[in-house]
């Protein structure tokens, strides 16, 4: 494909002391999922780039086994807030002091893509050694997530940030986020900086944003331990995307092990019960799709968005769901929407343009892509592929993108940060040539 040299370069442009910033001045640090995307994509050129990332990532990892969703490798720079400063992670005692980090976590992508470079090299001992010295770090992420995020052991974590989720500003939240009073006093003076760099219009209100404010308030409160945590947040939610990208996970920890013969007993047992328990927890069968859980008021959250077809790309559904599921993209497309929208087209919620609510996102689309063609979707997943390469070759390596195609003809470039890495890796890992 005629843009593989320029997602390479914009790689290369974005990596700094061992990893990539996912774009310069708006995200100037590591982040955990867009990490986790760019090692997947350098694996398919420069191995040795990809692992050095993942094990950047895992420098950061806490004693109880989180993995925080920034790391602070540089102190100096100032165009990012929240910065290593106002999150205070050293409240936890077995929070790293070098490298700094935030005080939540992410999708756990870690394990599928290990096993992805796992089965790319397989021959390349390096990299074998590699995975196998850093499998029990994964495990112990999950096990992590097992032990301090899921109150009522039901194999079903938590989160108490919309940021954890990946998704940060999704209608999906706004139920949930509405519902939080925020007492006089409860967060300190701050001052926001992606507005400074970033169309206001495409980013959380200034509403929004408070509240945010407010939740990372209470993780420092309880010094980021998640077992309290849960007996006061206000916003606390089952995710099904954040659980069906730890079920994926899980599952290639499990092959990995057995090609690699390590233990995999315990992940086993956590797999067995998550699995158990998903679709009763998480499919709506009115909507046709996955959905979240609000732990806190103990109710599906009732919302078609990105989110609830990423349990394809971990074989979660059934044939007759995932039937449905593709129905969805099939109808959207028809329609006039690029694949996938963010968020329901339908609903007053909707906005195009502003982050998570709406648009386009890159490594959606990869998952997405894998998840329909374990369905033998192939018509639908070539559209999905095919619409981010049109949106990239018209409008550039934009952070996300507009999803309805007759503003797209009116439009010179994407939204939000430019030259963006994980959208360089998705392009470089949908357009790989493969035998």
């Amino acid at each position: 494909m005629k843009h593989i040299s320029q997602a390479k370069e914009i790689i290369k442009e974005n990596w700094r002391d061992g990893f990539t910033v996912p774009t310069s001045m708006l995200y100037p640090f590591q982040w955990m999922w867009d990490s986790g995307f760019v090692a997947l994509g350098t694996s398919t050129y420069d191995i040795k780039m990809s692992l050095t990332e993942i094990d950047k990532m895992f420098s950061g990892q806490w004693k109880n086994g989180m993995l925080p969703h920034i790391l602070f490798h540089s102190e100096k720079e100032n165009t990012y807030f929240p910065n290593f400063d106002f999150w205070e992670s050293s409240v936890n005692e077995g929070a790293p002091n070098s490298p700094k980090s935030s005080g939540i976590t992410q999708p756990a992508v870690f394990g599928f893509i290990l096993q992805e470079i796992l089965r790319a090299h397989w021959k390349n001992e390096e990299v074998r050694k590699f995975v196998k010295d850093i499998f029990p770090k994964v495990v112990n992420y999950h096990r992590f997530l097992y032990d301090y995020r899921d109150p009522h052991k039901e194999g079903l974590f938590y989160i108490y940030h919309p940021w954890e989720s990946g998704r940060d500003n999704s209608p999906l939240w706004d139920e949930s986020m509405n519902k939080i009073e925020i007492p006089d006093g409860a967060i300190p003076s701050y001052q926001r900086r992606d507005t400074a760099l970033a169309n206001t219009n495409e980013r959380p209100t200034q509403n929004q944003y408070d509240r945010y404010v407010y939740l990372l308030e209470l993780g420092k409160k309880y010094k980021y331990d998640g077992r309290q945590i849960a007996e006061e947040s206000p916003f606390l939610i089952q995710d099904n995307m954040m659980n069906a990208i730890l079920i994926k996970s899980n599952q290639s920890l499990i092959e990995i092990a057995s090609e690699l013969d390590l233990d995999a007993s315990e992940i086993k047992e956590w797999q067995e019960l998550s699995l158990s328990n998903y679709d009763d927890k998480f499919w709506n069968e009115e909507l046709g799709l996955y959905v979240g859980y609000d732990l806190r008021h103990n109710k599906q959250l009732l919302h078609k968005e990105i989110g609830g077809l990423v349990p394809l790309f971990a074989n979660i559904p059934s044939k007759p769901k995932a039937a449905k599921m593709n129905n969805y993209l099939q109808d959207l497309t028809k329609r006039g929407y690029y694949l996938c929208p963010s968020f329901d087209v339908d609903s007053p919620l909707f906005e195009s343009q502003r982050y998570w609510r709406g648009p386009i996102w890159p490594q959606m689309n990869y998952m997405l892509y894998k998840g329909l063609k374990n369905y033998e979707y192939l018509e639908t997943a070539e559209i999905v592929k095919d619409d981010l390469n049109t949106l990239i070759d018209k409008l550039g390596f934009y952070e996300y993108f507009e999803s309805q195609k007759e503003i797209v003809k009116h439009l010179s470039k994407g939204y939000g940060g430019g030259n963006f890495s994980w959208t360089a890796s998705s392009y470089l890992l949908l357009n790989r040539k493969t035998k």
